[in-house]
C-alpha cells in the first residue's frame, strides 16, 4: 500500500470520498508520524491529538449514515500558530502570549470547519511572523527536513517543514513579506500568497496590516489551488476582503499555458544571487519555453528601494499593532511588583517579547515619532506606490513576472542571526509583491548538491492567482518537480 504522506491532499479527497480511507486511519497515520519524527525537527507547537481524533470519527459516521460531508472531509491539516483558532493555543512562538487560547477562530478556520477538513494542530514560526528563518521563535526553532543544520526559512518555517517532511499534508502559513513563499522554497514545497484581500485575515494574530495575507502552503501547485477554492470567500468582518466571486481554481488549471509571455525582471538577477540558485531559474524558465511560453526581460526600476521600503512600513503598523500586549487585557504579565502601569508595561514587554519583536517595534516607533513621520512612513507610503506602479507597466506587456523566491539554498542555523541585515536580505525578491498587493507563488525547481532545494518564483497581477496556479503546474508536469521529498 502506498504511504499515506505520499499522497497528495487532492488525492486524499478523492479516496476519502471513495472510502478507500478512512479519516481516522488518516488523522491516526498523521499524528503517529509527528510523534517519530517531529522531536527534532520541532515544526509543531502543539498538536490536538484528542480533537483531530473525535473530529475525525465524526466525519466517518457521517459518512457512513450516508449524511453530507464538506469538501475536505477527513483530510488534515496544519494551521500557523498565529492564526486564531477558538478554544486551542495561538500563541504566535511568543512568551508574551503563553497559554491563550482565543474566543474565537478565524474566518479561515471557520471554512476549514465547514468543510470537515481537520485541524492536526499549530506550527511553529518566527515570533508574531517576524523573521525569516524560523529561529525568532520564542519557543526554539525549526530545522529543515532536508538538512538539520539548516534552516526551513520563515516566517511560517514550521507549516512549510511539516508539509515537506510528511506530518501533514498541508498547511496555513502567512505572508506578510515572503513568509509563505520563502519557506515554501527552503522546504521544498508549494507557497501561494494570494492577492491582498482575496483571503480574509479576520482572526489572523496582525503584524503588519497592509501587507499581511493568509496563504496555502502544500505538495503541490493543485492542492494549493483546491485549498485556496475553500479559504478564499468573502467576509464582511475584514473591510480589506474582497467581495467579489471566488473562481474555480481547479477548474482553470486545465487551461492552456501556450503563447502566454513571462517576464525576466533585470534587477532580480544581480549582485546577491547565488550561481546555483540562478542556474535552477534559468533552467526552469527554459522549460516554460518548451510549452510554448514566451520569456522577456522587463524592468522593474525601484526594486533597490523595496526592503527599505518595506522595513519602514512592516515595523511602523507592527509598533502600532503590538501596542496592545500589555499585560493589563490578556497574555503575559510580568511578576514583578510595580509602582504604576508605566512599570507593568515596561517589565511585560522586556521579558515577554523576544530581540527581533523588540528591535522592529523600536524601528516602526521612530518611523512613526514626531518629526520623523514624513522623513519615513510617509515617504515610505510614497515609494511603495511607485513599486507597484512598476508591475503595472510589466504587466500591460506581461501575464506573469518570474524570478528566484530567495538569493539563496537555505542558510545554515545560527548563520545570521548576528546579522540582523543579512537576514532581512533573504526576503529581498518577496517583499516588493506585498508593498503591491499582488499575488505570488514559489514553486520547487531543482535542487542544489542534491538536497538543497530551489524555489522559482512566479507574480502575478491582483487577482490573477488562476494564472499563476495553472503556469505552476503546467510547469510541474513538463519538469516533475513537483512533491520533492526529503525522504
Amino acid at each position: 500500500m502506498t504511504d499515506l504522506d505520499e499522497l497528495s491532499a487532492g488525492e486524499l479527497v478523492t479516496r476519502l470520498g471513495r472510502r478507500d480511507l478512512s479519516a481516522e486511519e488518516v488523522v491516526r497515520f498523521y499524528l503517529r508520524r509527528i510523534a517519530e519524527r517531529d522531536g527534532d525537527l520541532h515544526s509543531y507547537l502543539w498538536v490536538d491529538e484528542e480533537g483531530t481524533l473525535a473530529r475525525a470519527r465524526d466525519v466517518d459516521r457521517r459518512r457512513t449514515a450516508g449524511e453530507p460531508v464538506g469538501e475536505l472531509a477527513g483530510v488534515p491539516i496544519a494551521i500557523k500558530d498565529n492564526i486564531s483558532t477558538e478554544g486551542r493555543p495561538t500563541t504566535c512562538a511568543s512568551r508574551i502570549l503563553a497559554g491563550f487560547r482565543p474566543p474565537f477562530s478565524a474566518h479561515v478556520i471557520e471554512l476549514l470547519e465547514r468543510a470537515d477538513a481537520i485541524v492536526l494542530g499549530k506550527t511553529n514560526m518566527d515570533e508574531f511572523a517576524m523573521g525569516s528563518s524560523t529561529e525568532n521563535s520564542g519557543l526554539g526553532p525549526t530545522r529543515n527536513p532536508w538538512d538539520a543544520e539548516r534552516a526551513p526559512g520563515g516566517s511560517s518555517g514550521g507549516s512549510a517543514a511539516a508539509v515537506a517532511a510528511g506530518l501533514a499534508p498541508w498547511a496555513l502559513g502567512s505572508d506578510t513579506g515572503g513568509s509563505v513563499r520563502q519557506p515554501a522554497s527552503f522546504c521544498g514545497v508549494v507557497g501561494l500568497k494570494p492577492t491582498y484581500g482575496r483571503v480574509s485575515r479576520w482572526g489572523l494574530v496582525a503584524f503588519a496590516s497592509s501587507l499581511d495575507q493568509i496563504g496555502p502552503i502544500t505538495r503541490t501547485a493543485a492542492d494549493a489551488a483546491l485549498l485556496l477554492r475553500v479559504i478564499a470567500q468573502p467576509d464582511r468582518r475584514d473591510s480589506t476582503c474582497t467581495q467579489e466571486p471566488v473562481p474555480d481554481y481547479v477548474a482553470e488549471l486545465e487551461k492552456p499555458v501556450r503563447g502566454l509571455r513571462i517576464g525576466l525582471p533585470r534587477e532580480y538577477f544581480g549582485a546577491g544571487l547565488e550561481p546555483a540558485v540562478e542556474q535552477a531559474v534559468r533552467a526552469a524558465l527554459q522549460a516554460f519555453e518548451t510549452l510554448g511560453v514566451e520569456v522577456v526581460e522587463v524592468s522593474l526600476p525601484h526594486t533597490e528601494y523595496a526592503v527599505a521600503t518595506y522595513y519602514i512600513v512592516a515595523t511602523a503598523e507592527a509598533s502600532s499593532n503590538l501596542a496592545r500586549y500589555d499585560g493589563a487585557h490578556y497574555g503575559y504579565r510580568s511578576a514583578r511588583p510595580v509602582e504604576d502601569i508605566v512599570d507593568l508595561y515596561s517589565y511585560t514587554r522586556a521579558e515577554g517579547f523576544g530581540d527581533e519583536v523588540k528591535r522592529r517595534i523600536m524601528l516602526g516607533t521612530y518611523a512613526l515619532s514626531s518629526g520623523y513621520y514624513d522623513a519615513y512612513y510617509l515617504k515610505g507610503q510614497k515609494v511603495r506606490m511607485l513599486i507597484k506602479q512598476d508591475f503595472d507597466r510589466a504587466f500591460e506587456n506581461v501575464d506573469a513576472v518570474a524570478c528566484p523566491t530567495s538569493p539563496t539554498v537555505p542558510f545554515r542555523l545560527g548563520e545570521r542571526t548576528a546579522d540582523p541585515l543579512s537576514m532581512y536580505l533573504s526576503d529581498v525578491y518577496t517583499i516588493s509583491a506585498n508593498l503591491a498587493g499582488i499575488p505570488g507563488i514559489s514553486i520547487p525547481c531543482g535542487l542544489v548538491d542534491g538536497s538543497l532545494p530551489v524555489g522559482l518564483q512566479l507574480l502575478a497581477p491582483a487577482f490573477a492567482e488562476g494564472l499563476l496556479l495553472r503556469l505552476s503546474v503546467a510547469y510541474e508536469r513538463a519538469s516533475g518537480f513537483a512533491a520533492l521529498s526529503p525522504g
